[in-house]
């Protein structure tokens, strides 16, 4: 049977789960908000990962980039606690990245939303071009 999922997506996942508990119970500097871990890429050496993260309440730009440089001055100490959860040889060094795409989806949702809510107003114009056809 071959496997559904690489070693390092299986990494990935597992990392996932084991930092957004450590980030909210070891993390205690009050810089860092609500975060969200929405994916991580793990190497296919796995001497590096990228955590690619998302704030929640904190829409400003420099809040979020604080957020990111205190989880990445962080990343040896969650990195060594990653090791005592987690029964790997060798753990990958942490980069974490702020994941735009949950606000992007957000905006692109929006966009649809108001281009719907515009053509539902002009009702005639679509009955207009049903007679053509």
């Amino acid at each position: 049977m071959a496997k559904e999922y690489s070693r390092t997506q299986r990494i990935g996942d597992q990392m996932q789960r084991e930092l957004a508990q450590l980030i909210r119970r070891e993390v205690k500097d009050p810089r860092v908000g609500l975060v969200t871990i929405t994916a991580v890429e793990v190497s296919r050496d796995v001497g590096h990962a990228k955590i690619f993260i998302t704030v929640m309440g904190q829409d400003n730009a420099e809040d979020i980039a604080q957020s990111i440089k205190v989880l990445n001055s962080a990343a040896g100490f969650l990195r060594m606690q990653l090791a005592r959860e987690m029964k790997l040889r060798s753990v990958p060094q942490l980069h974490f990245h702020y994941d735009e795409s949950v606000v992007r989806g957000a905006h692109l949702s929006a966009l649809i939303e108001r281009a719907v809510a515009e053509d539902n107003q002009h009702p005639v114009a679509a009955e207009a071009e049903d007679t053509k056809e």
